[in-house]
């Protein structure tokens, strides 16, 4: 007698054909990930010193030939730190700073970007040209000319001045403008028959899609502005407006030598939040990167 096959019998035979020629397909090539395991240490490879360098004592991280492993692991570092800095007004001010200025291109250039992509107006591809024109320009170029702008509207010593100058980046427009290029028309026709405004539009039909590049734009923005240095150094006048970067370079330098232990520690206290921001986001910030400029 001839036994017949269940269905369900055949579609687990499937599965597991299926399952195990997925994991053939993953170890066909198994030297693949011998050069892939030593560019992840590589690029790992620093952090790890960082961490390991803000434990350790001063002669350790001077020692020669060097050691990862502290001898005598402390949080000496950290301490001394903390009682050099006005960390919580320095923390203060970088969180201020870092977030206004995100918040500012998140809004002016997804403003623009959608200007640029959707609406019609004479003069539009000029516009576009320059912005892609003002990307080719070094920052230290206009470095200069930024500080003269700023001292004489008198934001020269003030939050402010940290601030207005970097409330839109033109990368930040030619990112937005991409990404919204590659949404339909369809869309916005529709808000239109119903009646809705461009603000209305904007707010309410392109925002709400636009998630993901919102994300990519506001990690890498935050990330820029909460490292900046060169430029709170100069336009801050006094501690009361140092940021994070700032207070730590000048808390690392004594009288005769660098204070690397206390440098590294601050690294790590600097880099915490830019980790949990881009934890936060990763996933819409892959997939910004990822579909952005598609069309």
């Amino acid at each position: 007698m001839s036994t017949l096959s269940s269905p369900h019998s055949e579609h687990a035979g499937t599965g597991r054909e299926l399952r195990r020629r997925r994991i053939r397909q993953n170890w066909g090539h198994p030297w693949l990930y011998v050069p892939l395991a030593g560019a992840l240490l590589l690029m790992i490879a620093p952090f790890l010193w960082m961490l390991s360098g803000s434990f350790k004592p001063e002669a350790d991280i001077r020692r020669v030939p060097p050691v990862l492993i502290p001898t005598k692991p402390s949080i000496g570092n950290y301490s001394e730190l903390f009682s050099r800095l006005d960390f919580s007004s320095m923390f203060a001010n970088s969180v201020v700073v870092a977030l206004a200025v995100t918040a500012g291109n998140l809004i002016f250039c997804s403003m623009l970007g959608y200007a640029l992509a959707k609406l019609e107006f004479r003069g539009r591809r000029s516009v576009f040209v320059l912005v892609i024109a003002t990307l080719m320009v070094p920052g230290l170029v206009t470095f200069v000319p930024l500080y003269v702008v700023v001292t004489n509207l008198g934001l020269n010593g003030s939050l402010l001045g940290l601030i207005l100058p970097f409330l839109a980046a033109p990368f930040g427009v030619f990112l937005m403008r991409q990404f919204i290029s590659t949404l339909p028309d369809e869309l916005i026709d529709a808000a239109r028959v119903d009646g809705c405004r461009e603000l209305a539009i904007f707010w309410k039909v392109i925002l709400p899609l636009t998630k993901p590049a919102l994300a990519t734009l506001g990690i890498i923005t935050f990330l820029g502005s909460w490292n900046n240095f060169l430029w709170p150094l100069v336009v801050a006048q006094n501690e009361d407006q140092y940021t994070l970067p700032v207070g730590l370079a000048l808390a690392s330098s004594g009288q005769d030598f660098t204070r690397f232990g206390i440098l590294l520690a601050g690294a790590v206290v600097v880099l915490l939040p830019v980790i949990t921001v881009f934890l936060l986001f990763q996933r819409h910030f892959v997939a910004g990167i990822a579909t952005t400029g598609l069309k």
